[in-house]
């Protein structure tokens, strides 16, 4: 039986520039998970970062509120072919938690609490807007969403904003990540409607 399916919609048109091909704008926020919701709690959580030589930095809670964060409003595209426009966040930018370690490394692997992976070329954390994603609207992010902390990408289909991070690991070679190994576009840029391998 395929994990993929084709089902989730098709490559309609729609009037609003800002919506990406094949999607259409919700104005709810939809729930989808590879799995059950982990139940982290802010003094529980914690972010690894992996250097290329195996050092770990490790990120507690503490740590990320004393980062400097800021509230950004962005479009995010799931690739279930939803769209949701002027989100607002508060998060601390990918490129302010990597510091230097990223300077020599080519891909990001990110793990989260439960087990899920993606994988991302290192530039589209550092050299693009990219944040760790602690509020929603205003309030604390939901566990449902991806709190106590999610990383945010939106330019790329939500599947690489993975929920409930803990940790970001540098490499210099790509590793698929949980969606990728099972069919999905290694990159995901929804404006290409790069879903699944061969698009």
């Amino acid at each position: 039986m395929s994990v993929i399916s084709r089902g989730f919609g098709g490559r309609g048109d729609n009037d609003d520039a800002r919506i990406p091909p094949g999607q259409h704008e919700t104005y709810d926020f939809p729930v989808l998970s590879a799995g059950p919701t982990p139940a982290v709690s802010r003094e529980e959580w914690g972010l690894d970062v992996t250097d290329l030589d195996g050092a770990v930095t490790r990120w507690g809670w503490p740590d990320l509120m004393r980062a400097p964060s800021e509230e950004f409003t962005v479009d995010i595209h799931c690739v279930t072919t939803w769209s949701k426009l002027d989100t607002s966040w508060r998060g601390v930018r990918v490129r302010d938690v990597l510091g230097d370690l990223a300077t020599e490394a080519e891909y990001a692997l990110v793990r989260c609490y439960g087990g899920y992976t993606t994988n991302l070329p290192i530039g589209d954390l550092v050299d693009r807007d990219a944040w760790i994603a602690y509020e929603y609207e205003g309030d604390d992010l939901e566990s449902a969403h991806g709190g106590p902390a999610r990383l945010l990408v939106p330019h790329l289909y939500l599947w690489k904003s993975a929920k409930w991070i803990n940790g970001i690991e540098l490499h210099l070679d790509d590793e698929p990540g949980f969606w990728e190994t099972l069919g999905y576009h290694e990159y995901g840029d929804p404006w290409l409607e790069q879903r699944y391998v061969g698009d």
